[in-house]
């Protein structure tokens, strides 16, 4: 196992000593490209409404990949029974009693609170924000630092007219070549569908198949460590985001942080003193 790196349990890891330092730094880089572009930073609820999830069809279209914050019944019978009589079997797991309808799940990703934010807003010009989450997603395995049940997005996300869209994912692929180009990292740029459930019967995947709008930073032919994505007017509609009563679009760069601790670690070792240096600045 990777130094600065434990496992707690499949798919949850924690990271400390140079490897959070560096976590610390990148995210400073990429923090500062959004500063750059004024984009104020958000920090947003770990947890997302279902109503939210729904209307963006993602219980039909990734039902695999979600996780739901489950809560037990407020009665005070059934938590006096609980409390008594719950027992935690030898494979580590634990039944539950009757649990309240579900109202929430724990966001899959970073950006989809600014949708949220900003619904029924109407725009005068391009709205650029940033934020981190702690995102859940649930896999059919995992790796440390590069499949994991709980991981670290940075985003910074668009909403403009398609045009605004479409020159600030340029501008942003722009600043992530010049970065890896100086690190020195072995990534391209492919064109990507996201990771739908069924995807035959998905027409949103054919659709995806046929025009792509999103692109992922491949290390090493193998690890998507970044991703443009766009939205064009999804989540607009979805959202209500409109210019002069025009339904408006959107789009992000990603940035998921553990991926880029495993891509410098393959890269230059573990030894931080191999590490490249950068420096937080206009790149």
């Amino acid at each position: 196992m990777t130094t600065g790196v434990s496992e707690h349990a499949p798919g949850l890891w924690a990271i400390h000593g140079s490897l959070l330092d560096l976590d610390h730094k990148l995210d400073e880089t990429f923090l500062s490209w959004a500063r750059q572009l004024k984009a104020p930073e958000y920090r947003f609820p770990q947890f997302l409404a279902v109503q939210h999830l729904d209307r963006l069809q993602y219980f039909s279209s990734f039902p695999h990949l979600v996780t739901f914050a489950v809560t037990l019944d407020r009665d005070e019978e059934e938590l006096k029974r609980f409390a008594k009589e719950h027992e935690v079997s030898a494979d580590g797991s634990l039944e539950l009693p009757m649990t309240p309808r579900v109202t929430h799940v724990v966001t899959p990703a970073a950006c989809y609170h600014a949708y949220v934010e900003f619904e029924g807003q109407e725009f005068t010009e391009p709205k650029i924000i940033t934020t981190r989450g702690t995102c859940c997603r649930r896999e059919d395995y995992y790796v440390g630092l590069e499949r994991q049940w709980i991981f670290s997005m940075r985003e910074i996300v668009c909403i403009g007219t398609s045009e605004e869209v479409h020159t600030f994912l340029a501008k942003a692929q722009k600043k992530v070549d010049r970065f890896v180009h100086e690190l020195g990292l072995n990534v391209t740029w492919e064109g990507a569908t996201d990771p739908f459930f069924n995807p035959k019967n998905n027409p949103k995947y054919t659709f995806q198949k046929l025009d792509p709008v999103k692109q992922e930073l491949v290390f090493d032919g193998r690890l998507a460590i970044a991703s443009t994505n766009d939205h064009r007017s999804y989540f607009g509609d979805a959202f209500q985001l409109t210019r002069d009563g025009q339904t408006l679009s959107s789009g992000c760069i990603a940035f998921g942080m553990e991926r880029w601790l495993s891509a410098f670690v393959h890269s230059f070792g573990e030894d931080p003193e191999s590490w490249p240096a950068f420096k937080v600045s206009d790149v």
